[in-house]
């Protein structure tokens, strides 16, 4: 017997009623089974730590001469004060608003077998901002503002070398001084600091844990490092960063962490006292003890294929209290201890265009 004969034989005279009603049925379930695997489809760039048993490995490889193309907009506010308030008229003008803006290609020129790695970072577009020229006496604004836009044009197609440790801290700087060297002395500092935030934000090795890790797990990191002559100040701190998830980035399968930390610097005065303001109350015959503590928060994409970042985002509050050991010879209003206080808060935005 053929077999829709079969067929019609099983179902009996109601078959043709049973079998449209059983055809609809399994359109039905035909049409819900599709939007399930188009929605599992379409989640699986989101949620694939699910399907890998729930471990991802976070850890960033290096291949020589690979170059990350970097877009960076970084803005800090600070705020001055003083007891006794006139203290701050012994400090040169200092910018209280700082805003940078660049486009870099970082390209990696050597893996050493310790670990460590040698990084050029190119400057194709660069920009600084401050309000320093609102500051200074109204006679000199003009030839500052145009000396500063002179030099974000001279900035451009520039390039230093950073080092990089095992542990991924940014350990050197050369080529650092003769950057900052083209910028007006108030400005070098904080343009220090902001480079090396920024460099620290596209290397940050505390971001990578040693082990597979799962969705909402957490590591921690030391973040102890010794002064040096590109950075004068020792740092002690710590920081937890935790795995949320997945996504994708500008086609890249990426891990989502989520970072803060805490960090206390302790200022080697020596070579600060040549690069700081801060040096100039020295210069007035008073001794400084300065602490930095400073504590921040944000979120890294992180390429699944090779660790690198693709984006951060993160917002850091410094707070930086000076004594002054030896005001005596100072005819001060106050016989209360004298000190200085500059609060900053920055934030900052990174995001690679290179593969």
């Amino acid at each position: 017997m053929p077999a829709h004969e079969r067929i019609r034989t099983v179902i009996g005279p109601g078959g043709v009623q049973a079998r449209k009603a059983w055809r609809e049925a399994g359109t039905g379930i035909h049409v819900a089974a599709l939007a399930v695997a188009v929605a599992a489809w379409g989640l699986s760039g989101a949620l694939p730590a699910r399907a890998w048993g729930g471990k991802v490995e976070l850890k960033r490889r290096y291949q020589p001469g690979q170059k990350l193309v970097y877009t960076t907009n970084m803005h800090t506010r600070a705020q001055i004060q003083s007891d006794p308030p006139g203290l701050k008229d012994l400090l040169p003008p200092m910018p209280t608003e700082f805003s940078v803006q660049q486009q870099t290609t970082l390209t990696v020129q050597g893996i050493h077998p310790d670990g460590s790695v040698d990084m050029q970072d190119h400057f194709d577009q660069f920009e600084v901002r401050s309000d320093l020229t609102e500051k200074l006496p109204e006679n000199l604004r003009d030839t500052a503002r145009e000396t500063e836009q002179e030099l974000n044009r001279t900035m451009a197609g520039q390039a230093l070398t950073a080092h990089y440790d095992s542990q991924g801290r940014l350990v050197g700087l050369e080529g650092v001084e003769a950057l900052l060297d083209k910028f007006d002395p108030a400005l070098r500092e904080p343009l220090r600091q902001a480079l090396r935030l920024m460099l620290e934000h596209t290397v940050d090795t505390s971001l990578y844990p040693d082990h597979k890790v799962k969705r909402g797990e957490e590591w921690k990191r030391k973040l102890d490092a010794e002064a040096s002559a590109d950075y004068p100040f020792q740092m002690q701190g710590e920081s937890t960063s935790r795995f949320a998830g997945t996504t994708r980035f500008r086609g890249a399968k990426a891990a989502i962490v989520e970072f803060r930390f805490t960090n206390m610097l302790t200022p080697a005065l020596e070579q600060l006292r040549q690069t700081s303001p801060l040096g100039q109350l020295e210069a007035h015959g008073l001794g400084l003890d300065i602490r930095i503590n400073g504590q921040g928060e944000g979120r890294a994409l992180l390429a699944l294929q090779d660790g690198r970042v693709l984006e951060t985002q993160s917002k850091v509050h410094q707070n930086m209290s000076a004594r002054l050991t030896n005001p005596g010879h100072l005819s001060l209003p106050t016989s209360q201890p004298v000190k200085l206080q500059i609060q900053s808060d920055t934030e900052m935005h990174v995001e690679t265009a290179g593969k």
